[in-house]
Formats: C-alpha cells, sequence, structure tokens
C-alpha cells in the first residue's frame, strides 16, 4: 500500500505540473462544457418524468438513466477540477470515496447506452413478445441493477482499503483524481487487474453493440430501410456510432492512463497532459452530445420539450401587467 509521503509527494509534483504548464486553463471548457449540458438535461428529464406516456416506455427510461447518471458524473467531475484548479486540500479518504461514485457514475452511462443498443435489437427482433419482457417495472428493475452492477466493482475497492489500512488516515492533498486514486489501490489480487477491469469491461459492451447492430442489419436488410443514403436507419445507426465512439474512447484513455500510472520511465508530464485532457475535455463531450443525438431525436420527446415551452411562455405572458 503506497505510504502517505508518496501520495503527498506525487500530488504535489502533479500539481506542479499542472502549473507549470498552466493547465488550469481546461476547467474553462470543462465549464463550458457543464453548463451546457445543465441546460439541456434538466428539461428533458422533466419532460420525460411529467408524462405518463413516456415513463412507460423502456427507451425513454433508458434515456432518463443515461442523463442522469450524465449529471451526477458532470457535478463531481467539476467540483474535482475546480477543488483542484483553487489547491483545495482534499481529504485523502473524501477523494477516495469521489473517485469510487465518479467510476459507478461512468460506468452506469456506459452500461446504459449498450443497454439501449440491446433495446433496439430486442424490439425489432422480437416485437410480439418486447412489451410483455420489457415492461416499465421490469426496466425499473433492470436499471436498479445496473446501477448496482456498476457500484459493485468500486465500491467493493474502496472497502477492501479501508480494512487494509485500519484506522481511517488524515492526509489531506492538493489534487484529487481518479485517475491517483486507482493508481494507488495496491491490495493483494486487486489493484494489479485494475485496468484490466476497465478494459475487459469495455471489450464486453462493445461485443454486444457490434453484435446487436450486425444482427439487426442482417435481420431488416430485405426491408428497404437501408437503401436511401439518408434513411432514418442509417442516420440513427451513424448517430448511436458517434455517441458511442465519445463514451467509449474516454474510457479506453483511461485505462491507458492506469497502465501508464503502473510503468516507469514515463514522463510525468505526459500524465498529466493525457489526464487533465480526458478528464476535462473527451469525457464531457458525450455528455454534451447525448441529449440532442438520444434526447431530442426521438419526435415524442422533442414534441414534449416543445409543448412545455409553450405552455412556460403562455403561463409568462399571462402572468405580465
Amino acid at each position: 500500500m503506497a505510504s502517505s509521503v508518496l501520495i503527498s509527494n506525487l500530488t504535489q509534483e502533479w500539481m506542479d505540473s499542472m502549473k507549470r504548464w498552466n493547465l488550469q486553463l481546461f476547467c474553462i471548457p470543462a465549464v463550458a462544457i457543464t453548463l451546457a449540458t445543465f441546460i439541456v438535461n434538466p428539461v428533458l428529464l422533466i419532460c420525460i418524468f411529467l408524462s405518463r406516456a413516456l415513463r412507460q416506455e423502456t427507451r425513454y427510461l433508458l434515456v432518463a438513466n443515461t442523463l442522469t447518471a450524465d449529471m451526477l458524473f458532470l457535478i463531481l467531475n467539476l467540483v474535482t477540477l475546480m477543488g483542484n484548479a483553487v489547491e483545495a486540500m482534499i481529504p485523502w479518504i473524501a477523494c477516495e470515496l469521489l473517485t469510487a461514485v465518479l467510476v459507478t457514475a461512468y460506468s452506469c452511462a456506459i452500461l446504459t447506452v449498450t443497454l439501449m443498443v440491446v433495446d433496439t435489437f430486442a424490439a425489432v427482433r422480437w416485437p410480439l413478445y418486447y412489451h410483455d419482457v420489457l415492461s416499465p417495472t421490469h426496466t425499473h428493475c433492470i436499471l436498479l441493477g445496473v446501477w448496482v452492477l456498476a457500484a459493485i466493482y468500486p465500491f467493493t475497492l474502496l472497502i477492501i482499503v479501508k480494512q487494509e489500512r485500519g484506522s481511517p488516515r488524515d492526509d489531506k492533498v492538493p489534487v484529487c483524481l481518479a485517475l491517483i486514486s486507482l493508481g494507488f489501490l495496491q491490495v493483494k489480487n486487486v489493484g494489479g487487474i485494475l485496468y484490466l477491469y476497465f478494459f475487459v469491461s469495455a471489450l464486453i459492451c462493445t461485443f454486444f453493440i457490434f453484435y446487436c447492430y450486425i444482427r439487426l442489419y442482417m435481420v431488416t436488410r430485405t426491408q428497404g430501410i437501408w437503401h436511401s443514403r439518408f434513411s432514418r436507419a442509417r442516420v440513427t445507426v451513424l448517430a448511436h456510432g458517434v455517441l458511442l465512439l465519445l463514451y467509449f474512447a474516454p474510457g479506453f484513455v483511461f485505462t491507458l492512463e492506469l497502465y501508464m500510472f503502473q510503468m516507469e520511465g514515463v514522463s510525468q508530464d505526459v500524465r498529466v497532459w493525457i489526464s487533465t485532457v480526458n478528464s476535462c475535455v473527451f469525457m464531457l463531450l458525450p455528455r454534451a452530445f447525448a441529449p440532442y443525438l438520444y434526447g431530442l431525436r426521438y419526435r415524442e420527446i422533442a414534441d414534449s420539450v416543445i409543448t412545455l415551452l409553450h405552455r412556460h411562455r403562455g403561463l409568462r405572458q399571462i402572468t405580465l401587467p
């Protein structure tokens, strides 16, 4: 297990490297992307939860779960970035807990977007049984299971580390990063395979996505929906493909970061640059595009948003003297 001195030295070196390259400026795009996302996501969630018809559809519940996980991730990520920018001294145990919740939120979003593809495949492949199998009650149970599954690994690591450590530490660090917190998990039979967990999990989700899309094409290729260059099927697959790439690519980059963290001879500046760009830009891009590529592309959600805005505008006109 890493000593307190080693953790303190590394976090201080990390902060010195950020200052040397003025990497605190990456907080600007992070704040901009987060605010832009928070303008749209709450509106979409309100429209989904206020509409009984939308709440009965599995695909809209999956969208709502993705947006919720994204908002949780964005809030915690922004708090972490701002705390690092102002050099706030954060207790190490709080940093580890924050890392566990961040990993849970990110993993939940990945699992949910994977389930979106599986849901589309099931709706097309078995239309007669789809609504019976994926009823709203069953969907709620599935989403609860997704959150539990996403939380099992990070919180299990946190509990194991706490038991190995014994009494809680009073250490405070100037930098709180998921990379550093997870990189120091040197628990026997756990820490050594940490990056493999993320890599293998991403590969399994990728396999399910490719399998479902290939099978969808094979089932529907004779129905004429793929003939037009700008058909709805082609545009939908393209939009989903772009968003899935944006979701999965930062995860693979983070796995690379964990691998580089364990390697000797890698420049500290290289680690800091990759981690900063990934956490301030790459991980936020899918959250910014998701409301438009997943949410507003659905006609029912878009109509509900327009109705809500018109209703709000009408109320404002009535209240004005």
